[in-house]
């Protein structure tokens, strides 16, 4: 079920974004009165093989334009007349030019053509962020109200010399906003060094230098990963089904407070004591309505009861909350947005100067599943939506003959040199293009299968 629930929303995701990404082709197409002649969301034939395995699911012709819901889930396009495109159907291009194509309009039309898909990925992500914005308001835990320290929840955060019950004061100097910002900070400013107060002493923890690539590697490997989260007390939020917990009568809402009779403030510590008795039975003790209350529980092999432990900070610490009106959270929304592309770009750039590798830092469908809730959450799907539209407009701009910004290169030739590039050289250029994006979906979607399998 929680597969099912993850894969839900990614397809209501993709199709939304993939709907409106060609609807922003598609309408300055109309305007500048350019034949489109199919309107697809989704492909209906085995991306990027224009002719192969050609169908689709719904179609209806509405004018000149064809209205369809292809087969193939990986995007959608629109094939709009006197240009090459995904489809491939360049023999009306070998007949004299009409009005109603696209290369008999102005460069400056077929620009504003091309960059309508992308305009609207980012516009979207900024209206979603500010519909967030305005709905749930922003809440975090500044790392100073994390009164009882941090945890470490990653061995990675253990190799940089962090130990649960520090207190985090800053990165290279700077101040940390929040808890949850603390493994972006140092993936993507350059850390250099971690101030911390540990048993009332300040240390500074320098940040080794392949600490980057080590950081994507692990996440290559988890949907998400935070190095740190604040100190808590053991509180069940969930019990698993056929887990040794659920056998020993584990509940819901149950404090634990011992294991084998030694006594535990915070989840780190109970984590250290079931580590060392990982596929044996211990006395849990819990403080259940007051009552404390003893069970004997078998350990995983891995040293699990089975429980989900509740991370409200809410119930524990004062958490930051900003209320936005409608227009304050417009601006704030525009922000937000622009920090996303910022720290994508960030990201990409770090493949280039050799802190990152393409086998870690990629990732397929599953990948892309994974990033989504187990449980249906509003909140969170339209994170994720604003995410993923904001990675879809940046991806799309790249100058890879195939994708929007293939296109612009092309356009942007002809507006400096005052024709346009040989047909045959665009013809050839889409191919290679598509064979480039085949190729990197199949190697994408492989290291999901060897991440599945071997990792």
């Amino acid at each position: 079920m929680e597969l099912f629930i993850q894969i839900s929303q990614f397809f209501l995701s993709l199709t939304l974004l993939v709907f409106l990404h060609e609807l922003g082709h598609f309408i300055p197409a109309k305007l500048f009165k350019v034949r489109v002649s199919k309107f697809y969301v989704f492909f209906d034939f085995l991306f990027p093989l224009p002719k192969v395995l050609n169908f689709s699911l719904f179609k209806k012709k509405v004018g000149d334009t064809e209205y369809g819901l292809g087969w193939f889930p990986l995007g959608g396009y629109v094939q709009i007349d006197g240009m090459v495109d995904e489809s491939m159907d360049v023999e009306k291009l070998k007949e004299p030019a009409q009005p109603w194509e696209f290369r008999s309009k102005p460069a400056w039309q077929r620009l504003i053509i091309m960059v309508g898909g992308v305009t609207v990925n980012v516009i979207l992500a900024m209206v979603i962020y500010a519909g967030i914005l305005m709905a749930y308001g922003q809440e975090f835990l500044p790392l100073k109200n994390a009164t009882n320290g941090i945890m470490v929840t990653d061995s990675l955060g253990y190799d940089l010399g962090l130990k649960d019950g520090d207190h985090i004061l800053s990165i290279n100097q700077q101040p940390v906003e929040d808890i949850a910002s603390f493994t972006r900070t140092l993936l993507l400013y350059d850390a250099k060094t971690i101030e911390i107060n540990r048993n009332d002493s300040t240390q500074s923890l320098d940040v080794p230098a392949n600490f980057v690539s080590r950081v994507i590697e692990e996440r290559g490997r988890s949907r998400s990963l935070r190095l740190i989260e604040a100190r808590m007390p053991v509180i069940v939020r969930d019990v698993q089904k056929g887990s040794g917990g659920e056998k020993a009568g584990l509940m819901k809402g149950d404090s634990i407070i011992a294991i084998n009779g030694q006594g535990i403030a915070y989840y780190d510590q109970m984590k250290a004591l079931l580590n060392a008795n990982k596929g044996k039975k211990v006395d849990v003790t819990v403080d259940r309505n007051g009552d404390a209350k003893t069970l004997s529980i078998q350990l995983t092999e891995d040293g699990f009861i089975g429980f989900a432990p509740d991370f409200n900070y809410n119930r524990f610490f004062e958490v930051s909350k900003v209320e936005y009106s409608f227009f304050q959270a417009i601006p704030a929304g525009v922000k937000l947005a622009v920090n996303t592309l910022d720290a994508y770009v960030r990201q990409f750039k770090l493949l280039f100067t050799g802190q990152a590798k393409a086998k870690d830092s990629l990732g397929g469908f599953g990948t892309m599943v994974k990033a989504f809730e187990t449980e249906w959450n509003w909140l969170a799907f339209w994170n994720m939506t604003a995410l993923i539209s904001i990675i879809l407009a940046f991806v799309n701009i790249l100058p890879i003959p195939a994708l929007d910004g293939g296109h612009v290169v092309f356009l942007l030739y002809e507006m400096v040199f005052r024709r346009p590039p040989p047909q045959k050289i665009m013809e050839y250029a889409q191919v290679a293009g598509m064979i480039f994006l085949l190729g990197l979906m199949l190697y994408a979607n492989g290291l999901d299968i060897f991440r599945a399998f071997f990792k």
